[in-house]
């Protein structure tokens, strides 16, 4: 694994990209072949099960058993790896056979678009792709007899196939589907293969057969196995080329999605998805000195533009689990792998400023999830609601697009679906609604669920406002309060409480609880999840019986001991300083708390702190779960020395950037551009702004100034200037104004 960054290539951004970063460690990153929000994802898999393998590839490994073409990135839950193709040095007569094969991480390499490693049995593969074709070329070693094996039975961690077929159209046409069954309990791929040059000939299940097709349905043979695979001989060439398109309608459009690559040059899709991604990471053109600062932030700027990833095909046409038929409308695009609880934090806001041309389209795949299902998704696996995690967030990335007048967005239509959603009669939503938080005897995870539906509800009540719904407002900014039921002067903590309205007993702000039925916070504990209310930071220090008791219980949070109790800690929270654990989300909005009370220069000296030791050029370069873009977003925002603190209200909070200059393209096609002055490791505070020239003392810039042209130029100095966002006309905005 190698990357050479010469002179003449030092303005070419995807040469900063490193796909392995996360693939160490928790991350949970794949290093394979794919383009912007992809339907396929080509990547190698290790052949293992475990939860570091959930994206079926990790550093770790040194064997490979197949190229599948559907990979999640960075979740903490295992499925997809469909479609798996590997190539063997001879066919097999045999129906299962271990394909793993030996490799060092010294022959392999990746960029985006690209992936390729020489496996020690000396195949050597090649892979790249487009939207929805994977294209695969492997060189074969003299005396061998090229094999290539179609294995639909590729199966690790929650994924299990249920429905499979391959059928033989001629000698280089072979197209099939594959129904699973998984984290997403219903899900169906279609796919279609072409060969560069024609099979000899062709093995079924380990045997030389002439029947047309193979086929076998569980539900209706359940003492026969579910395994379907296919071998292709090439005695005769030592090159094999094969391309591979995936189509959620039908084999018929998956047949049709091959058109996509109308050539058999892999050097030339190869150039097309690099120049996909020069165009992606060229929204955000950064400078500085430091080639590591350059690859820690385009790898991070690549990893946010992974997903959501596309569901249907070329003309909008998708089949959803149900086995429904659909079309979105207005030559729009459906697209799923919403990993909502993770990126409604600093992903879907950042996607306000880098996909103009997509993101109508994102969102209103959220609305056509609602159309099919009658609720906004929590999180969307193959159109499938998985029900992962708590809060409704698709209402906050819904409500941060109307507020910002995101262009194809029906906003009563998006409004009902707001509403739907608050008001619906599953996950403990009745008890918050009648009591006000959840109570923990009605289900575990009370505290997180309390606290994130009243920031969701914080968002309908912004939305009420904006489209003159007085009623609705008045009701969602009583429920936006809702986290003060939680709130015990006494400890300063948010905690669980009973139907009688008890907190729950004994209290212990460091113990957590991984089962989510018996938890009281989701993945963490008191102190991760105390401050979540983004919406009404300077409520909350009201709440205090003491002037100054948030700032002093922040301070507390980062200098507490990094240690959890309990028999059963959650794995998630992970990279900690003090009690602050920057590997899962709930901490990611928690230094830039210090702005809201007038005290920004903490916000810029912790920012800095999380920034250096929390992101790293590294295959475990991650704190945490990369989820699916929303580790990475908070590097991009805050190495910009921005961040969407409360991910709703175009407000972005300064922090401490690492980078010397930025220029942003915003998506009405203006540029804005943000100046480092004096910056240095040691000069992590921001002495003064300049906008335009002119003083600026906010210590924020609103999503709306940025869509003018304009030049913010931040003076970093060694020591805080405690005067710098101090008074509240200058703080970012709270719901106790």
């Amino acid at each position: 694994m190698s990357f050479q960054f010469g002179i003449c290539q030092a303005q070419k951004l995807t040469n900063y990209v490193d796909p392995f970063i996360g693939t160490g460690g928790h991350g949970h990153t794949f290093p394979g072949a794919t383009v912007p929000f992809a339907l396929v994802q080509l990547s190698p898999d290790n052949g293992k099960n475990g939860w570091d393998w959930v994206s079926g590839y990790h550093i770790s490994s040194d064997s490979i058993a197949g190229f599948s073409h559907m990979h999640l990135s960075g979740t903490g839950i295992g499925d997809w790896l469909d479609v798996a193709v590997m190539p063997m040095l001879k066919p097999i007569q045999k129906e299962k056979i271990d394909t793993r094969v030996s490799f060092s991480h010294k022959n392999e390499q990746a960029s985006p678009g690209f992936y390729s490693v020489l496996l020690d049995n000396q195949i050597k593969v090649n892979l790249t792709s487009t939207e929805r074709v994977g294209y695969h070329q492997y060189t074969y070693p003299t005396g061998s007899e090229p094999t290539i094996r179609l294995d639909l039975n590729h199966a690790y961690n929650w994924d299990k196939p249920t429905n499979t077929e391959i059928s033989i159209l001629n000698d280089s046409t072979v197209v099939g589907k594959r129904y699973s069954y998984g984290w997403a309990n219903q899900q169906h791929i279609y796919f279609a293969i072409r060969f560069a040059k024609p099979f000899t000939y062709y093995l079924l299940n380990g045997k030389a057969t002439k029947n047309k097709v193979i086929a076998f349905d569980s539900k209706k043979d359940s003492k026969q196995e579910a395994t379907v695979n296919a071998q292709f001989t090439f005695p005769n060439q030592s090159q094999v080329e094969m391309k591979v398109a995936l189509s959620t309608s039908s084999m018929a459009n998956a047949q049709q999605a091959l058109n996509e690559i109308s050539n058999w040059s892999f050097p030339q899709v190869k150039k097309a998805a690099d120049e996909k991604w020069e165009k992606e990471l060229s929204k955000i053109k950064i400078e500085t000195n430091d080639d590591r600062i350059k690859r820690i932030f385009y790898s991070a700027l690549y990893h946010t533009a992974i997903s959501p990833t596309l569901y249907s095909d070329q003309d909008g046409s998708y089949k959803n689990y149900k086995g429904e038929s659909h079309k979105m409308p207005n030559h729009g695009q459906r697209y799923t792998l919403f990993s909502l609880w993770d990126t409604f934090r600093a992903l879907n806001p950042l996607f306000t400023i880098t996909q103009a041309e997509r993101y109508s389209d994102i969102v209103n795949s959220m609305l056509a999830f609602y159309d099919e299902n009658g609720l906004l998704p929590v999180w969307d696996l193959s159109t499938f609601e998985t029900n992962t995690m708590t809060g409704y967030h698709a209402i906050s990335v819904i409500a941060d697009a109307i507020l910002k007048d995101w262009p194809g967005l029906d906003q009563e239509r998006a409004y009902r679906a707001m509403l739907a959603s608050a008001n619906q009669s599953i996950r403990e939503v009745p008890a918050y609604i009648e009591y006000g938080y959840v109570p923990q005897d009605v289900n575990g995870g009370s505290v997180t669920k309390t606290l994130e539906y009243a920031f969701d509800d914080y968002c309908i009540s912004l939305v009420a406002k904006k489209l003159g719904k007085q009623d609705d407002f008045i009701k969602f900014t009583k429920r936006a309060k809702n986290y003060i039921n939680h709130f015990d002067p006494n400890s300063g903590f948010m905690r669980a409480r009973l139907k009688n309205g008890k907190f729950m007993e004994p209290f212990d702000p460091f113990h957590s609880e991984h089962d989510f039925e018996k938890s009281q916070y989701i993945e963490g504990n008191a102190w991760q999840h105390s401050f979540f209310v983004p919406h009404d930071v300077r409520g909350l220090d009201k709440l205090f019986p003491k002037k100054g008791g948030l700032e002093k219980m922040l301070d507390t949070l980062f200098k507490a001991p990094s240690e959890m109790t309990g028999e059963n800690q959650s794995p998630d929270a992970s990279g900690f300083i003090g009690q602050y654990a920057h590997g899962n989300e709930p901490s990611h909005h928690i230094a830039y708390m210090y702005s809201y009370i007038g005290k920004p220069w903490k916000t810029q000296e912790k920012v800095r702190a999380i920034i250096d030791s929390m992101y790293h050029d590294v295959p475990d370069g991650y704190a945490g779960n990369e989820d699916a873009g929303q580790m990475s977003a908070w590097a991009v925002w805050s190495m910009m020395g921005l961040y969407p603190a409360s991910p709703v209200n175009g407000e972005y909070v300064f922090g401490s950037p690492t980078i010397d200059a930025a220029t942003i393209k915003m998506p009405n096609g203006n540029s804005f551009s943000i100046k480092v002055k004096n910056n240095s490791k040691k000069n992590v505070y921001i002495n003064s702004i300049k906008l335009d020239g002119k003083k600026y003392t906010k210590s924020y810039i609103r999503h709306q100034d940025m869509l003018t042209p304009h030049e913010l130029v931040i003076e970093m100095t060694d020591k805080p200037n405690k005067r710098f966002g101090m008074k509240r006309k200058d703080q970012p905005s709270s719901m106790e104004n």
